[in-house]
């Protein structure tokens, strides 16, 4: 299996500038990708911001149950950590983070009201890449205001977004320069967070596979007709034959069944799942 990294250079920028600003905001909105929460908690930023109040963002929350939602959503108030689950297309949703941004700051509010000073507060967007930042961004606007992409690393510079009180600091994402923890780095490879390019897709697929076996093995036969007891690469190659995937001289042709296959689960095809 391939060992999973990606820290390009743009990235050791982007930290510098994010310690260059932190002092100037009154507070983070860190976004995590809902299917893989803790996977997508960067060390390095939560060491930046530790003295902040952090709003913890569970993205794309409708990408999994809700009872697995409230599950994480408790485990960070047992760590005294404030989150909250939304999807950036669901209004009702979108309303509740603005709500729970202001309940984070409530105190830095009010002292501002009691002194008289009316300045919107001033808030930094963080996250490693493709958990949706911009697109949180955005549906707080109600429109395109940031640049986005459905692919990591589109941000690379700041972009501040007015609103009538806030003020936002969209950021790069940035990853931790080194993973420990190669079941973290698989995960965020399974959603999307990294450089597809730096890839092997045939092992990141077989791994995904051995993974929703083990958690979800009713999912996976449902979505493709799959014996679930056989072995990974048993249900890899029934994959590429219900599919068509086979080239010219009768093999399997596991290039394209493996891209399938990850962008099923990104898409959520498969279900609604959670990896941590």
């Amino acid at each position: 299996m391939q060992h999973l990294q990606w820290y390009p250079g743009h990235m050791t920028a982007a930290f510098r500038m994010m310690q260059e600003n932190v002092k100037a905001v009154d507070g983070i909105i860190m976004i995590l990708d809902a299917r893989a929460p803790y996977a997508s908690i960067n060390p390095k930023l939560d060491g930046l911001f530790a003295n902040k109040k952090i709003l913890y963002v569970l993205n794309k929350s409708d990408l999994i149950t809700v009872s697995d939602a409230k599950r994480v959503i408790a485990n960070f108030k047992s760590e005294n950590k404030k989150c909250i689950a939304v999807s950036a297309f669901d209004k009702k949703a979108v309303d509740s983070l603005y709500d729970g941004i202001f309940d984070l700051l409530k105190e830095k509010s009010e002292r501002n009201k009691r002194k008289g000073f009316f300045a919107p507060l001033r808030i930094m967007v963080a996250g490693i890449p493709n958990t949706g930042k911009s697109t949180v961004i955005n549906a707080l606007c109600g429109g395109k205001r940031t640049v986005t992409g459905n692919k990591a690393g589109v941000t690379r510079g700041k972009q501040w977004v007015r609103l009538k009180d806030l003020e936002l600091l969209d950021t790069p994402g940035t990853m931790p320069p080194y993973f420990e923890d190669q079941v973290y780095a698989r995960h965020l490879a399974y959603i999307g967070c990294m450089n597809d390019a730096n890839l092997e897709f045939e092992d990141i697929a077989a791994e995904l596979i051995k993974e929703l076996k083990g958690k979800y093995p009713e999912l996976l036969s449902e979505r493709y007709g799959t014996d679930v007891s056989k072995s990974v690469a048993e249900i890899f190659d029934g994959i590429c034959e219900r599919r068509g995937f086979i080239i010219r001289g009768g093999n399997y042709d596991y290039a394209r069944c493996s891209a399938a296959i990850i962008d099923d689960f990104r898409k959520g095809r498969i279900g609604k799942i959670i990896l941590e």
